[in-house]
């Protein structure tokens, strides 16, 4: 596979670039075995794609480029995966993506202001929030209302990561339900031990049993053999919307924009859905 755990920096011209539930989750089968049909011939123009990607989208892109590529002779995707704000500030220095899927619409957005795209934010798919904790739950979390007791360890991300906004968001909707502490917040932030580069690092951690808990999206915890979910009630989850945009500078403008529609259209949608993705919110 392509599909890379980081993004490596990339020489460009002559400059280097600097540089995520239901109310109750259940157990489902890996998606990685789920099968999804291949799609018939499409007319997209072949060549190869850049594709720089949320980390949360990595497992379901491996299948997706099996398929595109499958339906799309001639088109490689090369696909890296990484935080969303990181691969933001990265296309802005110049690195060479053709298209840019990101865990929000916020940061594609930022490359839209900044004239750096064709088009604007196009929402392709939706999650929601879920709390997870090392395989067989050793610290005994029983609700997210457990995120706040004393020697809880959280395993969380950067302030600039998308799962950060929509996790801040959780743990105040969670403060308002009944049954929790005035404090709640606080006492969250203050079990907080670690501060991950995306939300791959907050499952890897959490999986390792070096922190008790963290909170990703429910298709991480789908995704991942090493954790376990504990429900978020429905009235306090926060929907994420992802959202994509071609690159102006990549020489693959027909092939990128061919792929971001296929990703949004039928085909795209069943694949994404067979990993746990939701439709965007309209």
């Amino acid at each position: 596979m392509k599909v890379r755990r980081g993004l490596i920096a990339v020489a460009v011209a002559a400059t280097v670039a600097a540089c995520s539930s239901p109310a109750s989750p259940t157990a489902a089968p890996s998606a990685a075995s789920t099968t999804v049909p291949t799609e018939g011939p499409s007319t997209a123009a072949g060549g190869e794609i850049q594709v720089y990607a949320a980390a949360s989208l990595k497992n379901v892109l491996a299948k997706v480029e099996d398929v595109y590529e499958a339906a799309n002779p001639g088109t490689t995707l090369t696909i890296s995966t990484d935080s969303s704000a990181a691969l933001e500030t990265k296309i802005e220095q110049g690195a060479p993506a053709d298209v840019f899927l990101s865990a929000d619409v916020t940061n594609p957005q930022k490359l839209v202001d900044a004239g750096l795209t064709s088009g604007e934010v196009s929402p392709f798919a939706g999650n929601l929030l879920t709390v997870i904790v090392p395989k067989g739950n050793p610290a005994g979390l029983q609700t997210p209302k457990d995120l706040a007791k004393a020697g809880v360890k959280v395993v969380a991300a950067g302030d600039k990561v998308p799962i950060t906004k929509y996790a801040t968001q959780l743990v105040e909707n969670l403060a308002k339900e009944a049954g929790y502490p005035a404090d709640f917040v606080d006492r969250y932030n203050a079990n907080v031990v670690s501060k991950e580069e995306n939300v791959s690092g907050i499952v890897t951690k959490v999986g390792l049993g070096e922190g008790d808990a963290g909170i990703v999206y429910v298709t991480d915890a789908k995704g991942s053999d090493k954790v376990d979910a504990v429900g978020v009630p429905g009235a306090a989850n926060v929907p994420a919307t992802y959202g994509g945009v071609v690159v102006k500078a990549s020489p693959s403008q027909d092939a990128s924009r061919a792929f971001l529609q296929w990703l949004s259209g039928p085909e795209g949608q069943n694949v994404l859905a067979a990993f746990g993705f939701l439709p965007p919110a309209s």
